[in-house]
């Protein structure tokens, strides 16, 4: 609180005198007040007036990022905040007078920008500070915010309204390499917000040729129904060496309905569990158990993607842009739920694929037509186990509390 010139202003007593001449005074003020109380009473209460208080001084207002302050992050906080009066007119624009979006607090002393600032822009205030008696002092200054060398982008793999499986893994994929640092920062800018209360976490997987890569995923699958928002607040962000966040990232999705498969390949069928009830039971035909290259890994893969007709290709094995039909992808590996009409003579009885899970025609489309991104196909009972040797998604195949190591941030 500012004190104003003389609120403290007090007027001790006369020091009194001793001798005759004080004896006289008290007889004196004695008699008058015997004789006349009223008009010495209104003589004793008489002294000068306080002197009229100085007008309130505003301080400066502060400002935040500081007056001339350069290499400003446009995510940065930025306000205008005065300690006492209010703030008026407060405005905050780019160089070439484009006004950036911003809210005045209930208390009118605090002003916000409400929106991000642009990469490489010089910003200027203006607006006052205003006293209680009406005096102002002007709001003055500019910053300058960086200019990055490099950008770092991101994708996610799940889109907005998509409908995804019970294990769906989120992904954020940057173009660039992050150290360990920059992993640290990008991990504390990620949030995943659900409808249920639901246990997951970020896991950093072995960076790509392309650049590193982090996925969410929960504890256990996801609950059928429920709704997700992936958000990644990377604009602006500093990543180190790798440079600055290109742009936020968003995602909303929604779980779909339970579907598990259950492939164990030494029953060579493949079983359908729909919300808990066995939908679809399937001759099938698994990996060459006697080539390693050819088994069926075990694990729960996921269903990552689906098409009509896929050109498959294995010059090892002598074929190259072979059609397959009602295909299903379960790994990066090669590995496919699909129709096979030349095997059918083993579907059911022997496994002799090259790593695949072939149904008949018929089978492989009605399956085709049931599945989704993220759906688990839980194969069992082969002699070789999917790992990161086999692609990208293997991530059910980690422990939960290995995985809750992988994160940045510790086990978060």
């Amino acid at each position: 609180m500012t004190e104003r010139a003389g609120s403290h202003l007090w007027k001790g007593s006369p020091r009194r005198r001793r001798g005759p001449l004080a004896v006289v005074i008290s007889a004196l003020v004695i008699a008058a007040l015997i004789g006349g109380g009223a008009t010495a009473a209104a003589r004793s209460s008489h002294h000068d007036p306080a002197p009229a208080p100085a007008p309130a001084v505003v301080a400066p207002p502060l400002l935040q990022p500081a007056d001339g302050t350069a290499d400003v992050s446009p995510s940065a906080l930025v306000r205008a905040e005065t300690g006492a009066g209010t703030l008026r007119g407060v405005g905050l624009t780019d160089a070439e007078g484009v006004a950036v979006p911003g809210t005045l607090s209930p208390d009118q002393r605090q002003w916000t920008t409400t929106a991000p600032l642009d990469y490489d822009s010089t910003y200027t205030w203006s607006g006052s500070a205003v006293a209680p008696d009406g005096t102002s002092v002007p709001l003055t200054g500019t910053f300058h915010t960086v200019a990055p060398t490099k950008l770092v982008k991101a994708r996610t793999n799940i889109g907005d309204g998509q409908t995804v499986g019970i294990a769906a893994p989120i992904e954020v994929r940057f173009n660039r390499h992050l150290d360990d640092a920059a992993k640290a920062t990008a991990e504390r800018a990620l949030s995943v917000q659900t409808s249920v209360p639901v246990l997951g976490g970020w896991a950093w997987l072995p960076d790509t040729a392309q650049g590193s890569r982090v996925h969410w995923r929960p504890a256990e699958y996801w609950t059928p129904g429920a709704t997700v928002r992936m958000t990644a607040r990377l604009f602006g962000l500093d990543l180190g060496d790798a440079g600055f966040g290109a742009a936020d990232l968003t995602s909303e999705f929604t779980i779909g309905r339970s579907q598990i498969v259950k492939a164990d390949v030494n029953s060579h069928r493949l079983v359908v569990i729909r919300d808990g009830q066995q939908v679809m039971d399937l001759p099938a035909s698994y990996g060459l158990g006697s080539d390693p290259n050819r088994v069926t890994r075990s694990g729960i893969h996921i269903v990552m993607g689906k098409a009509e007709t896929v050109l498959m290709s294995n010059p090892a094995y002598g074929y190259v842009n072979l059609p397959e039909h009602w295909a299903v992808r379960i790994s990066n590996n090669g590995e496919f739920i699909h129709a096979n009409p030349a095997s059918i003579w083993a579907q059911g009885e022997r496994n002799v694929t090259h790593g695949c899970i072939n149904l008949s025609t018929k089978n492989a489309r009605d399956y085709f037509a049931t599945a989704l991104y993220g759906d688990p196909v839980e194969v069992t009972g082969s002699s070789v186990a999917l790992s990161a040797a086999d692609g990208d998604n293997y991530d059910w195949t980690i422990p939960w509390e290995q995985w809750r190591s992988m994160s940045a941030l510790g086990n978060a």
